[in-house]
């Protein structure tokens, strides 16, 4: 199934009203057509824990969000795409559960990373650990087992808690890759288009490296899994944050990735208020890609910038988020920090607030990513030009909780009445509907005060020019291939 040229929505299950049900109205009632690229909808799975991403299973819909007959309603008039978080499962899923009921003789047992299948004579040694790319302070958790009182340790890459409640797979494992083949079946049967592999880097663990996109291990285990999901009629969007030849070179085996630069640089542009380094990254980047502004986690820095963006420059980006209400996350191995400290993995913060709620501001920097070649995606926070949500960070002591707030039916309704967003959704329509998007792409040269780009598909054209110092943006477009040209103001 081809991925759609359009634009995509990203939302969590419980977002916009509530639930799924909930959801489609919201659509149907103020963004009708909007998305036709489809709905990123975030885990609506069981759970136990990282809102929706320690799924205890993908075969049933989390009952307070609704049911699968909900997904298949939304897959009726949009694609559907969700996550499948390939590396790791839930602690409370029934899966591990019987691992740590029966232990050896769990019919689950083998689909777990247990210490021994890697140091078959004990633990790796500190600088074996110090070479991992760590996302918590040991990478591995011990568990007991109920029937024997056996302690048994299984590889737990993610998790804030120890143990953690994240529970590694072994993708080697024959009874891993049949769990894996039931979910892909499930989601194809219930009318799903696109899987977002999440934390896909981190399925190949082998001693001495760094347990991160190890090669070639990592594209036979892709390899594997797009023929499985292809079958189905599903189309694969790898989730990579890493450094950016990496990305490109996973567009060089065929596959979708996301753009994690994008948003900084759009951001950059803003404050920097020259255009300089986001022209020369447009000339070099893929055009297979999704866009983004903003989404649940924050705005990447370390490591997706590296030898991009140096850290003098970032930190300056990053001083002027905090000073808007932005919190970090952090590099948590010293070895992948820079050499001065330098340690920000992302910015949390909601994009509209970065942008100082300036309207102008914020319409441009969405022009600016619908016109970058890719599938855009919005986030429901940055649909409604959301604002920090300053008491859910305290509340729940989350950082990302800053920009994940969940909007009531008033609140849908409020915001959809505003200047901002309306201009937001006309600018999505111009998006969907105009030709020459389809078209050649092109970066004008300009002066450092402005940025322009334009699109060309036989008749049919379209350019979009920023200026810097006003935050004005002008559309100047054909339609239906007339070569008389229309003036579009955001």
């Amino acid at each position: 199934m081809p991925i759609k040229n359009k634009v995509q929505l990203i939302t969590y299950p419980d977002s916009l009203g509530g639930n799924l049900r909930t959801l489609y109205d919201v659509l149907q009632k103020h963004f009708p057509n909007s998305f036709q690229g489809g709905i990123h909808i975030l885990p609506p799975f069981p759970s136990s824990g990282d809102r929706g991403f320690a799924p205890l299973t993908y075969l049933e819909i989390e009952p307070v969000f609704g049911s699968w007959q909900d997904i298949q309603h939304l897959s009726e008039d949009y694609d559907i795409l969700l996550d499948l978080m390939v590396n790791h499962i839930s602690r409370q899923s029934p899966f591990f559960q019987d691992f740590l009921n029966k232990g050896k003789q769990s019919k689950y047992y083998d689909m777990f990373l247990t210490i021994d299948k890697l140091w078959p004579d004990g633990f790796p040694s500190r600088e074996e650990i110090e070479k991992i790319f760590l996302r918590r302070t040991e990478p591995y958790s011990t568990y007991t087992i109920q029937e024997t009182g056996e302690n048994v340790t299984v590889w737990t890459t993610f998790g804030q808690t120890t143990p953690s409640e994240q529970i590694d797979l072994d993708v080697h494992s024959n009874v891993t890759r049949h769990l894996l083949s039931d979910f892909l079946t499930q989601f194809s049967a219930n009318g799903v288009k696109i899987v977002r592999l999440d934390a896909l880097p981190y399925v190949i663990k082998i001693p001495g490296t760094t347990c991160f996109m190890i090669e070639p291990e990592v594209y036979d285990f892709l390899n594997w899994i797009s023929d499985l999901a292809h079958s189905s009629g599903i189309e694969l969007l790898p989730e990579v944050h890493a450094h950016y030849t990496t990305q490109f070179k996973l567009v060089e085996h065929g596959y979708w990735i996301y753009d994690f630069i994008l948003p900084y640089m759009i951001l950059e542009l803003f404050i920097t208020r020259s255009s300089a380094r986001i022209r020369d990254y447009l000339k070099i980047r893929p055009a297979k890609q999704f866009t983004m502004l903003d989404c649940h986690d924050g705005i990447p820095i370390k490591p997706d910038l590296d030898d991009l963006v140096s850290a003098d420059d970032a930190r300056k980006v990053i001083d002027h988020c905090f000073e808007r209400g932005a919190n970090p996350s952090r590099v948590f191995s010293s070895k992948y920090q820079n050499s001065d400290g330098f340690d920000v993995h992302q910015i949390r913060c909601s994009y509209y607030s970065m942008l100082d709620c300036d309207d102008d501001a914020y319409l441009a920097a969405r022009a600016i990513q619908f016109f970058v070649p890719g599938v855009p995606q919005v986030y429901y926070v940055g649909l409604l030009a959301g604002e920090n949500d300053e008491e859910n960070t305290r509340r729940t002591g989350e950082g990302r909780e800053i920009n994940r707030h969940n909007f009531t039916l008033e609140e849908i309704d409020w915001a959809a009445q505003q200047d901002v967003v309306k201009r937001l959704k006309s600018l999505i329509h111009f998006r969907n509907t105009h030709p020459a998007f389809d078209g050649t792409f092109e970066v004008v040269d300009t002066t450092d005060d402005q940025l322009v780009l334009g699109w060309k598909l036989d008749e049919h054209r379209c350019v979009l020019q920023v200026d810097l110092y006003t935050n004005a943006a002008v559309v100047t477009y054909t339609e239906k291939g007339s070569e008389t040209l229309l003036i579009y103001q955001l």
